[in-house]
Parts: structure tokens; C-alpha cells; sequence
């Protein structure tokens, strides 16, 4: 009777171990920071004006952690979600769900356990940044779905992705003034053009097995969408610099994310998929762009 040698099954458990481990960091996405990147720049606008130029540390990291974790557990619901479409879209077939690689069963239980991260992590702030929480978490858990019967699932999107505006604005001041709601709508208009920009890359796929978005809406007139969305994201910024009495760094900022939107154009004319994809990664400078001249406008304004 043959017997496994222990060194050779203690291999095999490892190996096993490694691909369940490289599966899960794949299906949270943390290969690609890009998501968090955009979830994360609109935090920290709403934290630094919220703190006035100076957000107390702990709140910062409660929020940064919060941003990580939950856009961890979004891409576990979307791919849940999107099982049955992924294997027929070409950038999404080897997502781990989609390729096998994971059970639906572990996809399940590694979402609960980013849930009870986020909650952990809200508790550490106020009632209501606990109460705005409750409607984040059913904004980012039934986002995917909306794709199923609305060509407005990145206007869903960016109701997910703004909604750390108001709490941050909770958290930081126990309120959420009419500013905050002003800086949600700008950061809508910031996801409706990066996620259009997304879609565009899958456009084809999407209308072959009948996944509905922004971009298919658009139609021919996608570049001339985006130019409108681009400018009224230019207009807001730059209202919304005057209405809360910002200084000469944040136009700055709002001219060089102006730039960049520019750059997305010339990426995006020949709508090419790299192309496209290209000019959706850019959008982490436009957030960044923003970022600095509200830091600089603290620092120098």
C-alpha cells in the first residue's frame, strides 16, 4: 500500500495555499490599486476641507482603511455578481471567479469578513457617520446589478464612490453641511467620466451578452458626452473654489486636472480598447491633481 510522503503533501498544501491566497488578493483587487486610488481622492478632498487643512490623524486612517476595505468587498460582490458574464468579456475572463479559481462559497465568506473589517472600523467614529454607513454598504453591495437594467450604472457608481464625502464630513464635524453635497456632485461628475472611459474599453463585449452602461448609451456621441461631463466637472470645481473661498493653489489644481481631461481626449479619439483603458488610469492624476491644490491652498493660500 503506497503512502504520500509527508514532505511532498506538506508541498502540495502549500501550493494549494498560495494560489487560494494569490485568488482572494486578485478577486479584492489588490494587484490593481487603481480603484482604491479613485475612491481614495475624493476622501481625502472631503476630510481636508471638512478638518479645515488639518483632519485629526486618527480620522484619516480610519477613513483610508475604510476606503481600502470597502472597495475590497465592492470588487467581491461585483465579481459575485458578474459570474456568468465575466468568462464572455475579454479583460475580465481570467478573474477568479470567472476562471475557477475560487469558489463562490469562499467569495461569500471573504466578503463577510471585509463587512466586519468596515463595520469595526466605522465604530470607531460617530452615530451618524455609523448611519450614513448602513446606506453605503447597500449603495456598494447593489451597484453591480444595476448594469442588468439601467444604462446608468455609473451614475450608481458614483453615488457608491461620493458617498465617503458625507461621512467623512460626519466624522470629522458631526454634520454634513451643504458643502459636502456640492463636492458629492462634483466627484459624480469625476466617476461618470473615469467609468465611462471603463466601460468604453468593454463596450463590444457588453452589448454581445447584453450588459447595459454609460458608454453604450452614448453611442457615437460617447467623446461628446465626456467633453460635456468634463466641463461641467470644470465649471463645479472651479464655482465650488469661489463658493468655499479657496485660494490660487486650487484653481491651479483644477487647471492641471483640466490638462489631463484634455490628454484623456487625444487618448480617447480613435477609441481604440488600450486606448481607452489608458485614459481611465489617467483619471488617478486628475484626483491627485485636485488633491494638492487643496493641500497647497492650506499651506500657502
Amino acid at each position: 500500500m503506497s503512502t504520500v510522503d509527508p514532505g511532498i503533501a506538506q508541498l502540495q498544501f502549500r501550493a494549494r495555499l498560495r494560489a487560494r491566497f494569490s485568488a482572494c488578493w486578485r478577486l479584492m483587487r489588490f494587484d490593481r490599486p487603481i480603484g482604491a486610488l479613485l475612491l481614495l481622492w475624493p476622501t481625502l478632498w472631503a476630510l481636508w476641507l471638512a478638518g479645515d487643512g488639518a483632519p485629526a490623524p486618527r480620522t484619516v486612517a480610519i477613513f483610508v482603511l475604510g476606503v481600502i476595505v470597502m472597495r475590497a468587498a465592492g470588487c467581491v460582490m461585483n465579481d459575485i455578481a458578474d459570474r456568468g458574464f465575466d468568462p464572455h468579456v475579454q479583460r475580465t475572463r481570467a478573474r477568479p471567479l470567472a476562471a475557477g479559481d475560487l469558489s463562490v462559497a469562499a467569495a461569500y465568506g471573504l466578503l463577510v469578513i471585509l463587512l466586519l473589517i468596515a463595520l469595526a472600523l466605522v465604530l470607531l467614529t460617530n452615530r451618524l457617520t455609523v448611519q450614513l454607513a448602513c446606506i453605503g454598504v447597500v449603495l456598494a453591495l447593489s451597484y453591480p446589478y444595476f448594469k442588468r437594467f439601467t444604462h446608468l450604472p455609473q451614475a450608481m457608481l458614483g453615488m457608491a464612490f461620493g458617498w465617503s464625502i458625507p461621512m467623512a464630513f460626519a466624522a470629522e464635524t458631526g454634520a454634513v453641511p451643504v458643502e459636502a453635497w456640492w463636492l458629492f456632485a462634483l466627484n459624480m461628475l469625476y466617476v461618470l467620466i473615469y467609468d465611462t472611459e471603463y466601460a468604453m474599453v468593454d463596450r463590444e463585449d457588453d452589448l454581445r451578452i447584453g450588459v447595459k452602461s454609460t458608454a453604450i448609451l452614448f453611442g457615437r456621441y460617447d467623446l461628446l458626452a465626456l467633453r460635456l461631463l468634463m466641463l461641467g466637472m470644470l465649471v463645479l470645481a472651479n464655482w465650488f473654489g469661489l463658493k468655499r473661498g479657496l485660494a490660487w493653489p486650487w484653481f491651479l489644481g483644477v487647471l492641471v486636472a483640466a490638462a489631463l481631461l484634455a490628454w484623456q481626449q487625444v487618448l480617447l479619439r480613435g477609441r481604440d480598447r488600450d486606448a481607452c483603458f489608458r485614459a481611465f488610469l489617467n483619471n488617478n492624476w486628475v484626483g491627485l491633481a485636485l488633491f494638492t491644490g487643496l493641500l497647497l491652498h492650506y499651506r500657502l493660500g
